[in-house]
């Protein structure tokens, strides 16, 4: 393991677990059996496994793969994932917007033909990507009847209230199901802290334990969030009372978010990227 974070507490790592599930929401596990759909939309991200079971998904069911995802904060991080996969390293990323990128692999290395591929290059964030897919479906006719939307697992429950806002007032919405490709599983292992299975393809820990802690406010329904009584960006979000109580262990947990000594080194250093990744793009 290349990164190395030391260990929480039994309770901190349940909460980080139950937290992270929770924000992968998939539909479709909760489903007896995969069913047809008329499109596949993959939003720009930089996890691996998902991009993979996006291609995997629209290779199968014979359909269209919309990818969105221009160039945005956190662009760097898909380029880097391609340069570090041993089946995509040779693929050019460095100045491309990520639909690009992403639309290489699916063609070059999954086989789905160019007919098949949608690519909206211009969304830099969670609102753009839901705005631009829902403009450019309709402006091909494309069908979207029933569609899967696939994202980085810790922004899947936000692009599926992003793309809920989007269509909201629709005469007839979409049926939009949410799949994140995989959903991490934190663990810890001779004292370290890393995923289960390796963690190949996935954030490094300190960015994925960053990215946990900054989402849950992001899906609040308050001023200072996204919901309706905040910015407005995403539908309502209800938080389940045992997430509630586990975002509480993630804050209280000094290590993580603060106390005396404030956060680990190399966790406050991820957060700080975020910020700095954020300053002159639309912040979503």
């Amino acid at each position: 393991m290349a990164e190395q974070f030391p260990p929480l507490s039994a309770a901190t790592l349940a909460a980080a677990n139950q937290v992270g599930a929770w924000l992968a929401q998939d539909d479709l596990a909760t489903l007896p059996a995969l069913p047809q759909v008329d499109v596949v939309v993959l939003a720009g991200n930089a996890v691996i496994p998902t991009i993979d079971a996006a291609c995997r998904l629209a290779a199968a069911q014979a359909v269209p793969l919309l990818i969105s995802g221009g160039v945005g904060h956190s662009t760097g991080y898909l380029y880097e994932a391609v340069r570090q996969d041993p089946r995509y390293r040779r693929l050019p990323v460095d100045g491309r917007p990520e639909a690009h990128v992403l639309a290489d692999i699916a063609h070059d290395y999954w086989h789905i033909p160019h007919s098949r591929l949608v690519v909206e290059d211009q969304s830099t964030n969670c609102g753009e990507n839901a705005r631009f897919t829902r403009t450019t479906l309709e402006s091909r006719g494309l069908a979207h009847r029933r569609g899967i939307v696939i994202q980085d697992p810790t922004m899947q429950r936000r692009t599926m209230a992003t793309f809920a806002r989007v269509w909201q007032g629709a005469t007839t919405p979409p049926q939009w199901l949410s799949f994140p490709g995989c959903s991490p599983v934190l663990e810890q292992t001779d004292g370290q802290l890393g995923f289960a299975g390796g963690g190949a393809g996935l954030w490094p820990v300190t960015r994925y334990l960053a990215l946990l802690l900054g989402e849950l406010p992001r899906l609040q329904d308050t001023p200072e969030g996204y919901g309706p009584r905040g910015k407005n960006f995403i539908s309502h979000v209800t938080f389940p009372p045992e997430i509630l109580d586990a975002w509480r262990q993630l804050r209280e947990d000094a290590q993580l978010a603060g106390g005396a000594a404030g956060p680990h080194p190399r966790l406050k250093n991820a957060r700080l990227r975020q910020i700095r990744r954020k300053r002159g793009n639309l912040c979503y």
